[in-house]
Formats: structure tokens, sequence, C-alpha cells
């Protein structure tokens, strides 16, 4: 339930996540390690992934994040169970079909996989039942001009070092970590950013993990780190079932908040449904 990657996209697409931060192999672990203050409004997902408080009542989360046999009925912000009232899927997300995970085992090969997870809308919206009062929701970056700009990278899953990777059997729960990149395309729905090798890339350069879909992708705006994007999938080389996401020269790509604004707005303002034990 985060990234979701291509040559995870199995292993991703069958755990419906993907992961911590995975950081260069010649800094020390150490510095990239951050406490929750660094970001009060992160969503812990059940189990793993993230969302983010956007408002004191609504969580927005990469959809494939959600449980998938099971109804999401709370999730954990600053410490605390928060309940959950309803769950708004964009109409324009599918599950990844088996039809094109078989294929992929058996040859190794994911490129229909890779066009499949461009083509949909990978976001949802979590309403809880309680207005937050004691987190400030995270302020959304209002451009849409992200290419070239440098982007903070928040998440809790799987971790490694570019050299290696990560194991995609590890654990997707970790510490809380943070790392930075710098965008390299924006169309539609989605960002991206390349893991680039040493000397290139940024003092604290990192990507995305097992675990860390939903996980907040900020771009500084006006003075202050705003909600830009949001981890989904990666692009793994080679055989997706014997190579180790996360090392250099990977793409990663989020969920495209920009590009969705005008859905998240409306269904935000929208009218409530009628509760069960509302009055007829």
């Amino acid at each position: 339930m985060l990234v979701r990657a291509v040559t995870l996209a199995l292993l991703l697409t069958m755990s419906g996540l993907a992961g911590a931060i995975v950081v260069r192999h010649d800094v020390d672990d150490a510095r990239y390690r951050v406490p929750a203050t660094e970001f009060p409004a992160l969503v812990d997902m059940p189990g793993e992934g993230h969302g983010v408080l956007i408002a004191p009542q609504w969580i927005v989360t990469a959809a494939h994040t959600l449980p998938v046999h099971s109804v999401l009925d709370q999730v954990t912000l600053n410490g605390q169970q928060r309940k959950v009232q309803r769950v708004v899927v964009h109409p324009g997300y599918k599950t990844l079909p088996q039809s094109l995970i078989d294929p992929a085992m058996a040859t190794g090969e994911a490129m229909l996989i890779v066009v499949f997870l461009a083509g949909i809308d990978d976001i949802a919206l979590i309403q809880l039942v309680e207005p937050v009062t004691d987190v400030a929701p995270a302020r959304l970056y209002d451009g849409s001009d992200e290419v070239a700009k440098l982007a903070k990278l928040l998440g809790k899953g799987a971790t490694g070092n570019g050299a290696d990777g990560h194991d995609p059997k590890g654990p997707n729960r970790t510490e809380l970590r943070r790392a930075y990149n710098r965008v390299t395309s924006a169309y539609d729905r989605w960002f991206c950013y390349v893991f680039d090798e040493p000397p290139a890339g940024e003092p604290l350069e990192g990507t995305l993990g097992n675990g860390d879909s939903g996980g907040p992708v900020l771009i500084e705006q006006h003075g202050e780190w705003r909600l830009a994007g949001q981890g989904a999938w990666k692009v793994v080389q080679g055989n997706v079932v014997t190579a180790r996401p996360g090392r250099y020269g990977q793409v990663t790509c989020n969920v495209r908040l920009s590009y969705y604004r005008d859905w998240m707005e409306q269904v935000m303002s929208g009218p409530q449904p009628r509760l069960s034990s509302d009055p007829i």
C-alpha cells in the first residue's frame, strides 16, 4: 500500500503498497531519520502505506493503499486512532487485473503493467467521523509547475540504499525518514523523478520504497513545504520477478494533486451522505 513499482508491480500490486525511504549508500542513514514532528499531518494506513490530512475531517491517499478485502474503519494520526466515516475513491481508479500479473510473473516482463498504472486515477479521499483538532492540515501546492522543483519525501516504509536496493520481502513499516529529489517530468496525473547515483543528485537524495505509497511529496512554495503529490509506483528495470527495487537509476512516479484539485474540492464541499442513524 505505497509506492507501486513495476518490478514490484507484482509484489506491490499484490500487497497494494509501496514502501519507505531508500537512501544514498554513501550517507549515514541517521541523517535521513526524522521525528514525527517533521510532518504531523502524516497518516498511517493499517499495516503500511500513508495518507495526508488536508482538512480537519479529510485525508487524501493513493487509492491502492486501501484495504482490498476489508472495510477501512480507522487510521492513525499523531499517535491516535481516528474513526473513518466514509471513503471516496476516484471513479477512474482500477485495481490491477490478474490477467496482467500472471504473464509478468511467468516472463519477468511487465511493460503492460506500466501502461495500466499510468492510465488510472490512483487517488482517494477519506472522511473522518470527527474533525481533527490537534494537528494542522497540510496545505496543498497550488501550482502546476513541478518540473525541476526540489521535492521533499517522507515515509516509514521499507528502506535500503541505492547501491543494493531494498529487500521486497522485508518490513514495510520502519522509522520515519526524509529525503529529497528533483522532479524530472510532470504530465496529467503524474510527476516523476529519478534516483540519481552519487555524485549526481541531492546531498540527501532518496526515493520511496515499499510501504511509502500515499506518502507526502512536498514542494516549497511561499516559504513553506506544501503537499504536491503522493507516492504511487516505480519503474524497475529488468526482470520484475528478480530485480531489486530502490536502486539508482529507477524512476518513481507520484500522484499529481494539482491535476485532481477540482475533484477533491467537489467531494469535500459536496452534500454529506445520510448516515444509517439519521432520521428519515
